[in-house]
């Protein structure tokens, strides 16, 4: 047990101080609770991996000049030349906020002190800037003080991503609170607690005189979570000031929409609105106004239900269209990263409410197939948009001249695996991941360590490490794609009551050594294009498969620009002739390359090799394929070919 008593005492000094203020209790009581980062350890794994190149990455970073335009605004000499990208654009700051986020976050994963001497730094020269300023204001943004000045005065030029000649300076304030307040609460830092308050009351004083209508008219310009943060700030302090002002950033236009369950959401930017749902959930949790959880609830099901593309991910161009349309949307701007981020946030939110097992399939079908996925696997630079047109391909940011939204939460991304992988209720323990790990409930005195290949095995085991006997009823996902489960405990076959989609659950009294062995076999299957039963994706259980389609035409796929490599010409992609109740039968599993398969007789004019989403990298790719029925390629192959593929690159048109 020595390994649990290390991790209580890593948890118990971040907590000490992050605990001393308390915190208010939440109205709606969590019918299931994550783990502290601090109790999850990621095993040997894709997504260990995942999390070492991102922690490489942070650590190549210099705060000091993630900080310079901190410093300049604040009338300080920089102590460092600001980065690139956006970094030196109007959005200047945002990267520092989501920086601090992913250090703290690194931090509370690993326990190594680099990443909380970086955030305690960070934190110390923010407090800085915030002291020259003078009046609890504290940012990077261009002009931030003339566009806030005006702001209090009641003069306010809104549009989607302008304030006062402003880019969206309250979406880039708000990555600043995030960060304080993880700071805080993850590095058990109290100086970013001063500096997160000082700058919420300069907010409340700035904002202070607005009416409902300069506040709508406000809220018109992006955003982010300035909501989510002021209630959790609320939620730390007991300042009630701060959950009024959270109800303040309340976009009627959008949110009164959702709660009466009415879809109004075509044409909208999609990242715009996430954040907005994730505030109204946890104002929800910690006032129990039903209103704000029939907001996060309608969004969550219509988004993940009607408007999501097979890697889990929405939207094209940034923005939401409308849901008889995919097949006008598979274009090199899908999926902006940004947005999965937040629906897996939102989705953790309505898990504690309600454990449901169709949140988690998502969760996994979204963290395999988009998160993992935007990883570059040699520098761990980051995926803006996860292009679904087919023969594109991947673009990565540069490590210092592109700093993109997607930069930021990429950073987050790649160092919270353990989040979520296990939650809690008082006797209960929910697995909801098969991902290696190590679970230490200090609570409980009890270790569960999970080790598994998944998804390249169906086969997870969870070893269970305890003094004396726990009892604990252990709630296991059967996730929909598995048409059948078989569990053993300790070698002894267990029956198993539930249907896919389903959480089961095994009650018993736990002792030292007891071992569980869960099989989910895995099958082929494939999953059409909302509104276009004749374009499809295969999937291997809940993995996306994508085609190795080769580099022929690809330049570096490294960008500045996010939109770069957009308009660079992509080959036409093979279609798959076969009826659609014979389809599968013509991919057959490569032998000796896991997760391998190779289509036979079935691509036009030639075969594909398939292999998992999340492991193509610097290739072009197909996701999405247009099927033709044997008959009508038999009568005219190359009209049945030409339709196809003009079927499937319709996004060209409406570009």
């Amino acid at each position: 047990m020595k390994r649990l008593k290390v991790k209580i005492l890593f948890a118990a000094a971040i907590l000490t101080t992050a605990c001393s203020r308390g915190d208010v209790p939440q109205v709606v009581a969590p019918q299931a609770q994550p783990f502290p980062l601090t109790d999850v350890c990621l095993l040997d794994g894709p997504f260990h991996d995942a999390m070492l190149r991102d922690g490489n990455y942070l650590l190549s970073l210099e705060p000091d000049r993630l900080l310079s335009w901190f410093r300049k605004e604040a009338g300080l000499q920089p102590k460092g030349e600001v980065y690139g990208g956006w970094e030196s654009q109007g959005v200047a700051g945002h990267t520092l906020g989501h920086y601090l986020s992913a250090c703290s976050l690194m931090y509370a994963s690993t326990g190594d002190r680099r990443f909380l001497d970086r955030a305690n730094y960070i934190v110390s020269e923010l407090d800085v800037c915030q002291q020259a300023n003078g009046n609890g204001y504290i940012a990077a943004i261009p002009n931030g003080k003339e566009i806030f000045t005006k702001i209090a005065r009641g003069e306010i030029q809104s549009k989607d991503f302008g304030l006062n000649g402003g880019w969206v300076p309250w979406y880039t304030l708000h990555k600043e609170f995030a960060g304080l307040i993880d700071a805080y609460q993850l590095c058990g830092n109290p100086e970013a607690l001063d500096v997160v308050t000082n700058l919420a009351n300069w907010a409340d004083t700035t904002t202070k005189n607005l009416t409902e209508a300069q506040w709508q008219k406000m809220l018109v310009c992006e955003h982010g979570g300035m909501n989510e943060s002021l209630a959790n700030l609320y939620a730390i302090t007991g300042n009630t000031n701060y959950l009024v002002l959270a109800k303040k950033f309340y976009h009627v236009a959008v949110m009164d929409s959702l709660a009466r369950g009415d879809d109004r959401l075509n044409r909208l930017h999609s990242n715009m609105q996430i954040p907005k749902v994730i505030g109204a959930a946890r104002i929800y949790e910690l006032t129990g106004d039903e209103h704000y959880a029939d907001i996060a609830n309608f969004f969550w099901k219509d988004v993940t239900l009607n408007r999501s593309f097979v890697i889990g991910g929405n939207g094209d161009r940034e923005h939401f269209f409308p849901t008889n349309d995919f097949a006008r949307h598979m274009t090199a701007e899908t999926a902006e990263t940004c947005c999965t981020y937040n629906m897996l946030k939102l989705t953790r939110h309505l898990f504690e409410w309600s454990p449901d097992a169709a949140e988690m399939d998502y969760y996994e079908r979204a963290l395999y197939n988009h998160i993992l996925a935007s990883q570059d696997p040699d520098t761990g630079a980051f995926a803006y948009f996860m292009s679904l047109k087919p023969g594109h391909f991947k673009t990565y940011s540069t490590p210092e001249n592109s700093f993109w939204c997607c930069v930021g939460t990429g950073m987050e991304n790649h160092a919270k695996y353990g989040d979520t992988i296990y939650f809690h209720g008082n006797d209960s323990l929910y697995v909801n991941l098969f991902i290696p790990s190590e679970l230490s409930w200090p609570e409980k005195n009890l270790v569960v360590r999970q080790e598994t290949t998944f998804p390249e095995s169906g086969i997870t085991r969870l070893n269970f490490k305890t003094e004396a006997p726990v009892q604990l009823a252990v709630k296991i996902r059967w996730p929909a794609w598995a048409e059948t489960i078989a569990v053993r405990v300790d070698g002894k076959k267990q029956k198993i009551s539930g249907t896919p989609g389903s959480y089961f659950t095994l009650s018993r009294d736990w002792k030292n050594g007891d071992a569980m062995e869960i099989q989910l076999p895995m099958q082929l299957h494939t999953e059409p294009l909302p509104g276009a039963s004749n374009i499809v994706a295969l999937l291997y259980g809940p993995i996306v498969l994508a085609a190795e389609l080769g580099t022929n035409g690809m330049p570096n796929p490294h960008a500045k620009n996010q939109l770069d490599f957009v308009k660079v010409p992509d080959p036409q992609v093979p279609v798959f002739v076969a009826d659609e109740n014979s389809l599968l039968k013509h991919v057959k599993r490569v032998f000796g390359q896991p997760l391998t398969f190779r289509t036979k007789n079935l691509g036009k004019p030639e075969d594909v090799t398939l292999v998992p989403y999340y492991k193509l990298d610097d290739e072009r790719y197909s996701i999405y394929w247009s099927v033709v029925s044997p008959a009508d390629w038999k009568k005219n192959p190359t009209k049945a070919k030409a339709e196809a593929a003009m079927l499937l690159q319709m996004a060209l048109n409406t570009n």
